[in-house]
C-alpha cells in the first residue's frame, strides 16, 4: 500500500475509513448528563449538574471538531465521493430535526385546536383561562427580523467565497455570529419576563417552552457551528472547491430561520388571534 509521504493515496479506493475515536461515547455522555441537568434545573431548581453538562458537551465539541478538521486538510480523506456523502448526511440529519420540532407542533396544535383535551378543564378556550400570551409585535417580532437579517448575511458569506472575497466571507459570518448572539440574548430576555413559568404553569407553558426553547438551543449550537466557520475563514481554512463546512452549516441556519417563522406565526401571532377572540 503506498503512503501519503510518497504523494499517493493510502489507499486503493475513494472512501475515508476514520481511525477509533472516543468523541462519540464521551459526547453520550456528556448530553446526557446535560438533559439531566435540564431536568434538576426545571423540577428542583438544582443547577451545577446543567453546568457540567454543558461544560462536557463543549469540551467534546471542541475535541470532536479539532479532529474532522484535521482530516479535511488531508486531500485523500475527503475525496468527491466523501463530500457527496458528508452532504447526504447533513440533509438527513436536518430532515431529523424537521420530525423532531414536528413533534413540538404536534402537540401544541393537538391542544389548540382540542383543548378540551386538557385535564382538568372544561373550558373551550386555548390559550386555557388565566395565560396571557406574549404580543407577538414586540420581541418576538424582532426577533423574527434578526433571524431573516441573518439569514441574508451567512448567504452573502457563502457567495462571496465563491466568488473570491474572502474579506465579503468573513463580515458575512462575523455579522451571522452578531446576530445569532441578539437573538439569544433577546429571548433569554423574554423567558426572564415571561408571564407564565414552566414549571407548574401547565399545558400551554410546557408547549411554549419546549418549543421555542430547543429552538433556541439549536440557535446557539448553529451560532458555535458558524463561528468555528469564522475562525477557520480568517485563517484561510475554505476554498472555493472544499468548504463543505461552511455549506453544513450555512444550511443548518436556515433550517433554524424555517423553524422560527413557523414558531412565530403558530405560538406567537396566531396564539394571540386565539385569545383575543376569546
Amino acid at each position: 500500500m503506498a503512503s501519503t509521504a510518497e504523494g499517493h493515496a493510502p489507499y486503493k479506493h475513494p472512501y475515508h475509513l476514520v481511525d477509533p475515536s472516543p468523541w462519540p461515547l464521551l459526547t453520550a455522555f456528556a448530553a446526557g448528563t446535560m438533559l439531566f441537568g435540564i431536568v434538576l434545573f426545571a423540577h428542583q431548581n438544582i443547577h451545577w449538574v446543567l453546568g457540567l453538562g454543558v461544560l462536557a458537551v463543549l469540551t467534546c465539541m471542541f475535541g470532536w471538531w479539532r479532529d474532522v478538521l484535521k482530516e479535511s486538510k488531508n486531500p485523500f480523506f475527503h475525496t468527491p465521493v466523501v463530500r457527496l456523502g458528508l452532504r447526504y448526511g447533513m440533509l438527513l440529519f436536518i430532515a431529523s430535526e424537521v420530525m423532531f420540532f414536528v413533534a413540538f407542533f404536534w402537540a401544541y396544535f393537538h391542544f389548540a385546536l382540542y383543548p378540551e383535551h386538557v385535564l382538568n378543564s372544561t373550558a373551550d378556550i386555548w390559550p386555557p383561562q388565566g395565560i396571557h400570551t406574549f404580543d407577538p409585535w414586540g420581541l418576538p417580532f424582532l426577533n423574527t427580523m434578526i433571524l431573516l437579517l441573518s439569514g441574508c448575511t451567512v448567504t452573502w458569506a457563502h457567495h462571496s467565497l465563491l466568488a473570491g472575497d474572502r474579506k465579503g466571507l468573513v463580515q458575512g459570518l462575523a455579522l451571522t455570529v452578531l446576530l445569532g448572539m441578539s437573538f439569544t440574548a433577546l429571548q433569554a430576555w423574554e423567558y426572564a419576563d415571561a408571564p407564565f413559568a414552566f414549571h407548574g404553569g401547565g399545558i400551554y407553558p410546557s408547549t411554549f417552552f419546549l418549543a421555542t426553547g430547543f429552538h433556541g438551543f439549536h440557535v446557539i449550537v448553529g451560532t458555535i457551528f458558524l463561528a468555528v466557520c469564522l475562525f477557520r475563514s480568517m485563517g484561510g481554512g475554505f476554498t472555493k472547491e472544499r468548504h463543505f463546512g461552511l455549506e453544513a452549516a450555512a444550511w443548518y441556519w436556515h433550517f433554524v430561520d424555517v423553524v422560527w417563522l413557523f414558531l412565530f406565526v403558530s405560538i406567537y401571532w396566531w396564539g394571540a388571534g386565539v385569545i383575543a377572540q376569546h
